[in-house]
């Protein structure tokens, strides 16, 4: 490994926020030619972290991983801020039409979280992140569960808003929503997060009437090089994750993760301490280019969950209802392929194939439910400026 593509960060974060303290290891390393992002960040907390922090930058001191230009427009802030306006409107998006088209030609209300912008925030979950985008409201219910909306429709499944991760929706018909503490993957390894504020139902379907969210995760070409990852504290008990991604060089490329970590119960005025969680996730992806002309995608995750609930249970007694306080247990996971062939004159097409699989077992209900999902699109480019998108799916 060359002293150029080699970087060790030891990073210690320390916060004080609703009664509460963290503290984050991370450790990265990137194989030649290949760039990594990390911030050495210090906050103490106590005039002991300061003593503790001090002698530990002195014996070994921090050095950080910056990108490279191939990052392109969707850089560091301060790359962001040289800019112009003109510049700013050519960053690419691709939730309003399915393909790849700037933002000053998307007929939306639209809003781009980078990954710049995601590990700046400190935030640890992905509707910690979704606080950051306008318009959207993100409500903590307890240490597991949330509330998010947009346009003032808030509610604990998001009802009414699409959230797709990589193009896969994870959307549970049996209560139309969206159970958000196992919808998961390492911040790391998102690319971007684009939010549409507004209907998307033209080429989303019914569920995007009041908002589409599409996280997008990085291809595996830009996550050569090795992560980890631990933190802990009052609350976030106990977090880690790592990262491993390489490939041949040329036109294969691979990565795998896993994560897992611990929360504890949130404060309540009755001080039941029901809230914890623990969760774990595992998963991979593979992308390989064929002749410049067909790209593939194969992807996939596992994640098992025990998250506590406080729940009421009805009777047809006396006392009629009671709350039961227990832990549900959820688990499932995913296998996502998608192929793309570019036709000349800029024209293609892409087929994209799911299977999903939820097992959720709470006080009060259980499910077992097997998704697959399949979707054709034709992107035609046809003379005078214009595109047409055609598409199947079932």
């Amino acid at each position: 490994m060359g002293p150029k593509g080699q970087s060790l960060m030891n990073k210690w974060t320390c916060w004080f926020a609703s009664m509460r303290t963290h503290t984050h290891f991370s450790f990265c390393s990137a194989t030649p030619g290949v760039s990594t992002h990390s911030l050495a960040k210090i906050t103490p907390c106590s005039t002991v972290a300061k003593i503790l922090i001090s002698v530990l930058l002195v014996a070994a001191p921090a050095t950080q991983c910056r990108a490279d230009a191939a990052q392109g427009l969707q850089e560091t802030p301060g790359q962001l801020k040289k800019l112009s306006l003109a510049q700013l409107g050519d960053i690419e998006v691709t939730t309003a039409s399915k393909e790849p088209v700037t933002v000053t030609r998307t007929p939306a209300a639209i809003y781009v979280l980078t990954q710049e912008d995601i590990r700046q925030s400190g935030a640890t979950s992905i509707p910690e992140v979704l606080r950051l985008v306008p318009g959207v409201e993100v409500a903590r219910i307890d240490s597991d569960k949330w509330s998010i909306g947009v346009r003032g429709f808030g509610s604990r499944l998001s009802r009414s808003v699409l959230v797709l991760i990589d193009g896969r929706t994870v959307y549970t018909p049996l209560f139309a929503g969206v159970y958000w503490e196992v919808q998961d993957t390492l911040l790391e390894d998102i690319e971007r997060i684009e939010v549409i504020r507004g209907p998307g139902g033209t080429i989303w379907g019914a569920n995007a009437v009041n908002a589409v969210i599409n996280i997008i995760t990085k291809s595996a070409k830009d996550t050569h090089g090795t992560l980890a990852s631990i933190g802990g504290g009052n609350v976030d008990q106990g977090t880690g994750g790592f990262r491993y991604g390489g490939g041949n060089g040329k036109s294969f490329d691979y990565r795998i993760y896993a994560e897992a970590f611990s929360r504890g119960p949130e404060f309540h005025p009755d001080r039941d301490r029901f809230d914890d969680w623990q969760m774990g996730q595992a998963g991979f992806r593979l992308d390989w280019t064929a002749h410049t002309r067909d790209a593939f995608t194969l992807q996939g995750d596992l994640y098992d969950a025990d998250d506590g609930e406080k729940v009421a249970a009805g009777f047809y007694s006396p006392p009629f209802t009671t709350n039961v306080v227990g832990a549900g247990e959820v688990s499932g996971g995913n296998l996502l392929g998608r192929w793309k062939r570019v036709i000349s004159g800029g024209s293609d097409v892409q087929l994209q194939t799911y299977y999903d699989r939820t097992n959720r077992h709470e006080a009060s209900f259980g499910e077992s439910r097997d998704t697959f999902d399949i979707d054709f699109l034709h992107h035609l480019t046809l003379p005078g400026h214009q595109d047409f998108l055609w598409g199947l799916g079932t």
